[in-house]
């Protein structure tokens, strides 16, 4: 099974080939560049150096939501694309359990949050059992006090990683206390490579792929762009 990965759902464009039952390659960057000038390009320059022919591609697996709506959009553009061209499915994995697995087999609950702005967060609870990723409570749009008042009326440590602590680590800290683990920097960020294993878990568990033409991003909510002018129109109609 070879499996082409991306994710873009976050400030992190990352890009990963999973074949022969290993990660060959990965290419992850966090900068100011948009993903929409560094996917491709961090694609080719891997598929070239891990010497990987991308017609022997069988599947595209893509961070599917939720995320940066920019992002989103451009992870599934470039995914369909490359389906479309090769001619394969495409494996949609939900952005927090694509994170999640940065700490697959830790014993602990593991919380993954990114920034939703408004004091918001998407946010799931998840934890290891059995070798496999076990949903505590299915991710969602909601407000950082609720997600904290839920983990302080749970038992035992909580991992936290994603974008969303850097915005709120003071919060997080003064909420758990010595309770909280925070993920450290290589680890706290999205890996393709862990969108590709999870991936390769979920097809070896008989989950199939989707058609091209089927895919869409899971948002979860309206882009911000889209709330604002809702408010704007409230205004005006009030």
């Amino acid at each position: 099974m070879n499996i082409l990965a991306l994710d873009s759902s976050g400030a992190v464009a990352s890009v990963a080939v999973f074949c022969d039952g290993r990660i060959r390659g990965e290419y992850s960057l966090n900068h100011k560049l948009t993903h929409s000038q560094t996917i491709m390009p961090m694609m080719e320059e891997m598929c070239k150096r891990a010497e990987y022919d991308i017609a022997a591609t069988d599947v595209i697996a893509v961070a599917a939501g939720p995320g940066s709506f920019t992002g989103l959009r451009i992870g599934a553009a470039a995914a369909k694309g490359m389906a479309f061209a090769l001619g394969v499915k495409i494996m949609p994995v939900p952005t927090l359990e694509g994170l999640s697995y940065r700490f697959w087999g830790v014993p602990s609950l593991i919380c993954p949050m990114m920034d939703a702005r408004r004091s918001q967060v998407y946010s799931g609870i998840y934890r290891f059992e059995g070798g496999s990723l076990k949903t505590v409570r299915e991710g969602e749009a909601l407000a950082l006090e609720e997600q904290l008042k839920r983990l302080k009326a749970a038992e035992g440590e909580v991992v936290f990683l994603g974008d969303g602590v850097d915005v709120h680590l003071d919060a997080i800290r003064n909420s758990l206390g010595d309770r909280c683990v925070i993920a450290p920097g290589h680890r706290r960020y999205q890996s393709a490579a862990c969108i590709a294993q999870y991936a390769a878990d979920k097809l070896t568990e008989g989950v199939p792929a989707v058609a091209a033409e089927d895919f869409a991003p899971e948002y979860l909510r309206r882009s911000q762009a889209e709330r604002e002018r809702e408010e704007r129109l409230s205004g005006v109609n009030s």
